[in-house]
């Protein structure tokens, strides 16, 4: 295979992955051509690698920056903004984690905080709504302390700790 192929063929993989994962596919895209490129990108060079328009690249660019995955570079001389991606995979991993926690399960952990104090009337509906809150709760609470554990190990701990839980 050859490198424009294997590039190309990572790039729509990426994409698809991201877009399994919920994410914008030209967003995931956008990183996966960040992560493998040996210089900062500039908005028109991402344009044209992935035949994207201006906004479409824009918009996604302000999302990835949003995420902490990449980062504006000023390049001395040069006016155009450009763009790298964080390439160490373990600090990805970790800055994916801390987002997804932020955006997906602490506003999920305040409303099970809050309807878990329902007021018992004693009917049955309300029975069920506890227990049902009461499990979400327990097992979104048990999920936040993980990623708080992986957002702040080092890798080779986390590594090592997993390997000692499979064996």
């Amino acid at each position: 295979m050859k490198y424009t192929e294997a590039k190309e063929e990572l790039i729509q993989a990426w994409g698809n992955l991201g877009y399994s994962w919920g994410l914008n596919k030209t967003m995931a895209q956008i990183h996966a051509l960040l992560m493998i490129s040996t210089k900062p990108l500039s908005t028109e060079e991402i344009m044209q690698e992935l035949a994207i328009s201006r906004g479409n690249a824009n918009m996604n660019i302000r999302a990835l920056l949003d995420w902490g995955i990449v980062s504006r570079i000023s390049i001395p001389g040069e006016r155009k903004e450009y763009f790298k991606s964080e390439k160490d995979v373990w600090s990805l991993a970790r800055q994916v984690a801390r987002e997804r926690r932020k955006r997906e399960l602490e506003p999920i952990l305040k409303v099970l905080r809050e309807v878990s104090e329902v007021s018992n009337d004693g009917s049955e509906e309300t029975k069920e709504l506890r227990k049902v809150v009461k499990e979400l709760k327990g097992f979104a609470e048990k999920s936040d302390n993980l990623l708080e554990t992986f957002i702040k190990a080092e890798e080779s701990w986390f590594w090592n700790s997993i390997i000692k839980l499979l064996k």
